[in-house]
């Protein structure tokens, strides 16, 4: 596998505040690779300044061997990164299907577009029969699957997750993490930053856990899963 996503020595700033300190990490092509950590602990600050929402103090970002640390963001997702953001952000006053046509703004190929809702909708079947409905009268479990389907119709080739299991009841919460799970088996690598560890970890091929900005431990899904120190502090172990 090659890397799909290098962050280096990453380090962010908001004022005199310094919310991530000197972070590294890869994503690799087909995997996923969660990001794990209490709130505060720097994960949704990575996602903003990988989609270039914030800009880094310190250090370099490389997607697909191209260099976007200092890249804006309409060019970053027109280069196949898409974020799906912490809260969904789903767009109220425009129906389901106007916030999905939203996703695909970047690509003028209608057959293509036209493609893609339809994979959505076989992936997402409560979004094409609640198409014509005002977005913000979905359930939340159904905003991010709506949020998801938006991300996904701009084509990614690598899907930045923040939180997507976040206020959702358990039946939304396994169902939300059996959709990343086929994501990735149809082919789209995902950066999952989430605060349900172990959702995140038994699904994740590798895991990255944050504590106050820095990263503290890495490993494989389950070896994290199996580490004492992982599940004393968010595995209730």
């Amino acid at each position: 596998m090659s890397a799909m996503l290098t962050v280096d020595n990453l380090s962010i700033h908001y004022g005199v505040i310094q919310a991530v300190k000197n972070v590294s990490f890869e994503v690799n092509e087909g995997e996923v690779v969660t990001l794990i950590g209490a709130n505060g602990a720097g994960k949704t600050s990575i996602l903003r300044t990988i989609s270039g929402l914030v800009r880094p103090s310190e250090g370099s970002i490389s997607f697909l061997g191209e260099s976007i640390e200092k890249a804006p963001a309409r060019k970053i997702v027109a280069n196949g990164l898409s974020q799906v953001p912490e809260g969904r952000h789903v767009f109220s006053g425009l129906t389901v299907m106007e916030n999905l046509e939203m996703g695909a703004f970047l690509h003028n190929d209608r057959e293509q577009n036209q493609k893609n809702l339809k994979m959505i909708f076989e992936r997402f079947p409560r979004l094409e029969e609640r198409k014509n409905q005002d977005a913000a009268t979905l359930s939340g479990g159904e905003q991010q699957m709506l949020a998801m389907g938006r991300a996904l119709m701009s084509r990614p080739k690598l899907l930045l997750l923040d939180e997507p299991s976040m206020g959702l009841a358990p039946i939304f919460i396994q169902e939300i993490f059996d959709i990343i799970q086929d994501i990735q088996k149809q082919g789209t690598t995902v950066l999952l930053v989430e605060q349900n560890a172990n959702k995140a970890l038994a699904i994740a091929d590798r895991g990255y856990v944050l504590e106050t900005g820095k990263i503290v431990l890495s490993g494989t899904g389950q070896e994290l899963l199996a580490s004492d120190e992982v599940r004393k502090a968010y595995l209730g172990g």
